[in-house]
């Protein structure tokens, strides 16, 4: 009897460990936002600075709304979703298609192929002590991207986010150079707010701006379709 019983104990123990990790599993994975249907409207903010040309500093706003769609086969057979991208001009426009993209989740990593670039966004399982590259599946430079938090609460454009994470994936700074790269992501949602500056400056002055680009993305809307 006594047998038994700690049989059942150790079957009981072992289901419920496997229920813990498929939970935590599910909980790194969901930060990505990739389940059909799920859209995400971001206010978006373009500067394109240049010192030398008759408008120095330009700036272009518009709205990008991301949908994931259907599954999508790869040359490899991996099983990722289709990422559409749609843009307007105001928010009382119609929306145009831009471009899709496709979005991979794989046993350690969220991948998504923009224009035929497959970058690595996020790595699994999620926690402070990850370092990855990037771009190791394509020719861009390689760098080295970490987590600066996860699992914060958060509100942007005022909504409630119970967890989010931070991706640092650049912060430089010199006397003619600045470049910070950082992007954010909810679970159930996928990114939330990207931050992406590319800058020469002078003699350390971040806002003396000579050339360079930055963009914003912040979400201001997000549900299923």
């Amino acid at each position: 009897m006594n047998k038994i019983f700690l049989i059942f104990v150790l079957i009981v123990l072992v289901s419920c460990n496997k229920k813990e990790m498929t939970t935590s599993l599910n909980m790194n994975t969901n930060y990505f936002g990739l389940k059909e249907g799920r859209f995400v409207i971001y206010n978006v903010q373009e500067m394109f600075h240049d010192v030398d040309l008759i408008v120095k500093h330009d700036t272009n706003t518009y709205q990008l709304k991301t949908v994931i769609g259907e599954e999508y086969v790869d040359n490899s057979g991996r099983i990722g979703r289709k990422y559409y991208r749609y843009t307007r001009a105001l928010s009382t426009d119609e929306w145009s298609i831009k471009d899709v993209w496709v979005g991979l989740i794989t046993t350690n990593s969220a991948e998504l192929v923009e224009e035929n670039q497959r970058i690595v966004k996020l790595i699994f399982p999620i926690s402070l002590n990850k370092t990855w590259n990037p771009n190791i599946y394509n020719n861009n430079e390689a760098s080295e991207v970490t987590y600066e938090y996860i699992d914060q609460a958060a509100i942007i454009s005022g909504l409630q986010f119970d967890s989010t994470l931070k991706v640092n994936q650049r912060y430089f700074k010199s006397l003619i150079d600045y470049q910070n790269q950082y992007e954010n992501y909810a679970t159930n949602v996928g990114l939330v707010n990207k931050f992406y500056k590319n800058l020469v400056i002078d003699n350390f002055d971040t806002l003396d701006v000579q050339k360079g680009n930055e963009i914003h993305y912040q979400l201001v809307e997000y549900g299923f379709e």
